[in-house]
């Protein structure tokens, strides 16, 4: 499994035009962050969690040539605003793109994405073959993939569990029952917004605290703001095990 971070960043605590903070003009590749994403090579199969604002750029950027399928944490727009730049997979792949998500979240996008469900499609528009997930397993090409559900402050997100890997961004709290299923992970990714209290968003304290409890090989932290501060500084204090990921770095899992 090749894991590829295509995005370590958040729409939340972007800093205004113009922002002299160290972390706005570090030349450290590392601390320019776009939209929270990850891509997953299992074997043959091309997974993309969450499709944001940056897609285009993102899987540009990756060289990712294929995609299998798209799988949706939830409905908020730094996630999906992407959606639409799937167009080109149409063309190249000649058909619609599975796409995987909670029912809840395919009815907010029958209102972003209004002119993809018309009775009589528009010519050219994104062609998709909806999936409907809730908590239950599921399976795409023979590979079974476990939701977890966490939450974001009173909106349910799902996370997912892929083998050892498990992803999950956008949460300020766990159920000890959803906890047991990101247990015993060799790559977990957790969301750490920045250090100071969030209403939905697990700090930095609060990422580590949960990881130690998690017990991954490897856990990174994605979903960062610019407040979190400089990466290198911020890794440096981390313990053992526990980094903050950053846009394009790829593990590789046996």
């Amino acid at each position: 499994m090749k894991i590829t971070f295509l995005g370590t960043g958040t729409s939340q605590g972007v800093p205004p035009i113009g922002c002299n903070s160290e972390v706005c003009l570090s030349d450290n590749p590392k601390d320019k962050r776009l939209r929270a994403s990850v891509h997953v090579q299992w074997k043959h199969l091309s997974l993309l969690i969450d499709c944001g604002p940056d897609f285009r750029y993102q899987m540009l950027r990756a060289g990712i040539n294929q995609l299998d399928a798209i799988l949706f944490t939830h409905e908020h727009r730094d996630h999906t605003a992407g959606l639409d730049d799937i167009r080109p997979y149409n063309y190249l792949q000649n058909g619609p793109m599975p796409v995987y998500l909670h029912p809840r979240v395919y009815g907010a996008f029958q209102s972003q994405y209004d002119y993809i469900f018309q009775p009589v499609p528009y010519p050219g528009i994104p062609q998709i073959d909806w999936h409907l997930i809730d908590l239950d397993a599921f399976s795409i090409h023979g590979h079974t993939i476990q939701p977890v559900e966490v939450m974001h402050y009173k909106l349910p997100v799902l996370g997912f569990v892929l083998d050892r890997f498990a992803y999950v961004t956008d949460a300020n709290y766990i159920s000890d029952q959803e906890k047991e299923k990101l247990k015993g992970m060799d790559v977990l990714v957790l969301n750490a917004l920045r250090r100071e209290e969030h209403i939905s968003h697990f700090t930095l304290d609060q990422a580590v605290a949960l990881a130690k409890e998690l017990g991954a090989k490897q856990t990174y932290f994605t979903h960062m703001s610019h407040q979190i501060g400089l990466h290198d500084e911020v890794c440096a204090e981390l313990p053992e095990g526990i980094d903050l990921a950053y846009d394009g770095l790829v593990v590789e899992l046996p």
